[in-house]
């Protein structure tokens, strides 16, 4: 049974990390419903940056309270794409309590 309910908090945080980055990011053009949680956030898929890696760790900071440090060495896997990113935010928000 909480297998089942952490794949819908996790389908639900997708969504709202998701929200976030089109808004944080000012990706007006793009949906959040839109976003493949599988697609790379780098390159071919979003086409984010550097820039956009740390105004999106900022602003998941603000809203969550979970720190993404620059140095961290699992960063090219937390930010390979949405649902990697949603995953390691809930994690950091379960170790919290």
């Amino acid at each position: 049974m909480k297998q089942v309910s952490f794949k819908i908090m996790g389908s639900a945080l997708e969504l709202e990390i998701a929200r976030l980055m089109v808004d944080a990011l000012n990706l007006g053009d793009i949906k959040p419903e839109a976003i493949d949680p599988l697609a790379p956030l780098f390159r071919e898929g979003l086409g984010l940056d550097s820039i956009d890696a740390l105004e999106l760790s900022l602003a998941i900071s603000r809203r969550y309270g979970v720190q993404l440090r620059s140095d961290d060495q699992d960063n090219l896997r937390i930010f390979a794409n949405l649902r990697s990113l949603s995953q390691y935010v809930a994690q950091q928000i379960a170790d919290k309590r």
